[in-house]
């Protein structure tokens, strides 16, 4: 056996075990498998939701049963919702103080490090266990700021009630696709933020998804408006430990952005590779506004995830960075959406993707540019890197200009590592192994420097890890 070979066992494990941690069952109660008008009221029942919300979810039920799979895209053939269990409560009520936190799901969340990178540099972190919030806390000068950040159930029947339901769901309405009604139908958990006029977060606040339960379902809700002159950078962080059965993760992200606001959104998903990653993310942006999108997908076994900004206002600005990780068993199907719809908008959309051992890495991008949208500008790149021949790569852009005063351009660049390269870096000294980790980490860094310090540091291991041992 070549050493490297070992190596990659050994540091696969040590990498693996971070996510892979599985608690025993001890849930407080699930529903049963599969998807009926009685599971749907019965987990409306279980929320003590308004009498709003429990017609809002039995419609989208209707709809979602009205709606056909979606006939593009990577297949999701093994995704049965006959065995997908839609609700499942944890063994505990939310708590407000870490200390009061059950240990099993406490020791679960410490390892992942959330509650240090909640010492260390949040505003705010939400944690999320299965079906429900397990943790929720804001610091106090924050809080202060007039700033609300807390769990969409609380929201839902708080003093911002009238707030959430004016807004929710109207950005990615149940009729938008299947998988955006069944959220609509039974939707759980999730963070709802407000920020007000001219208040600016310094630092940011950060959710954590964690899905424990096998053949479960995580369908977590977040509701962000951010009010005129207002900055909020929020991170969004999930895992789930890897099962023989499929999982499915099809959460919904509603971002408004209120004039000369400016609002960052960043995604680090290293979901396991039985996942179902069916998520529905968007964002309206007003006269001036910002919406930055920073986005890593390393995990899932398929993903279809395409960020979308509607940019409503003049001036309104959205910028997309993301980076995709695809090793063997995964087809991730990612990219990003950008609709201008006033004059002087502007969207700047930059990925990369990475593909090896047979894995399926395809990028999309929608522009879309209205007749009214006079002076805008649209520029797409993507660049693909495929580590062997067995692996897969496609480039899969759509424009529909409607407009003649716009300045629209879109690039792709598809290759491999180039060995003369590789032979240099190893006459220099390096392991064959560690010159293709170091290309491949030189070909991630425009994007790792765009994430979180935490997560940047985590992809480089990652990517480091994955390719100890793909060699040959």
């Amino acid at each position: 056996m070549r050493a490297f070979e070992t190596e990659k066992t050994d540091v696969a494990e040590v990498d693996r075990s971070i996510y892979d941690i599985k608690d025993g069952e001890n849930a407080a109660f699930e529903v049963n498998s599969g998807l009926t008008r009685d599971i749907v009221e019965k987990i409306s029942e279980e929320k003590h939701d308004p009498e709003w919300m429990r017609e809002f979810r039995l419609k989208a039920l209707d709809t979602y049963n009205k709606m056909p799979v979606q006939n593009w895209g990577p297949s999701i053939e093994g995704l049965d919702m006959n065995n997908i269990v839609t609700y499942v409560r944890p063994n505990t009520e939310m708590r407000g103080k870490w200390d009061d936190v059950p240990e099993d799901i406490k020791n679960t969340f410490e390892r992942l490090g959330i509650p240090k990178a909640e010492r260390a540099s949040l505003a705010g972190v939400g944690a999320q266990y299965d079906s429900e919030v397990v943790y929720h806390n804001v610091k106090s000068e924050v809080a202060e700021q007039g700033v609300v950040y807390t769990d969409m159930e609380s929201a839902l029947t708080g003093p911002y009630a009238e707030m959430v339901r004016t807004h929710f769901m109207k950005l990615v309405p149940p009729t938008d696709h299947k998988f955006a009604a069944l959220h609509g139908a039974v939707w759980s958990g999730g963070s709802f933020v407000y920020v007000p006029a001219g208040v600016h977060v310094e630092i940011p606040l950060q959710s954590y998804f964690r899905l424990n339960a096998k053949g479960a379902g995580q369908f977590e809700h977040t509701l962000i408006i951010v009010d005129k002159g207002a900055y909020l950078h929020f991170i969004e962080g999930c895992s789930a430990p890897k099962y023989n059965v499929a999982n499915l993760h099809a959460g919904c992200v509603e971002i408004y952005v209120g004039e000369n606001a400016r609002v960052r959104y960043s995604t680090i998903e290293n979901w396991s590779k039985n996942m179902y990653n069916l998520n529905t993310k968007r964002a309206k942006v007003e006269k001036g506004g910002t919406i930055e999108w920073v986005s890593g997908s390393f995990g899932s076994h398929t993903s279809c995830l395409y960020p979308m900004s509607i940019l409503a206002g003049e001036g309104a600005r959205m910028e997309f960075t993301g980076i995709t990780f695809a090793g063997a068993g995964q087809d991730l199907d990612t990219g990003a959406k950008v609709v201008h719809a006033a004059p002087g908008t502007s969207s700047h959309i930059t990925t990369k993707s990475i593909a090896r051992d047979g894995g399926i890495s395809n990028f999309r991008s929608s522009v879309t540019v209205l007749p009214n949208a006079k002076n805008s500008k649209s520029a797409v790149s993507c660049e693909s890197l495929m580590l062997d021949d067995r692996s897969r790569s496609d480039t899969i852009p759509e424009m529909d200009i409607r407009c003649d005063a716009v300045d629209v351009g879109h690039e792709a660049k598809i290759g491999r590592i180039s060995e003369e390269a590789v032979f240099y870096l190893m006459s220099r000294g390096l392991s064959e192994e560690d010159a293709r980790a170091l290309i491949v980490g030189g070909f991630a860094e425009p994007i790792a420097k765009e994430l979180p310090v935490e997560y940047a540091v985590e992809m480089n291991n990652l990517i480091h890890l994955e390719m100890k041992g793909s060699i040959g």
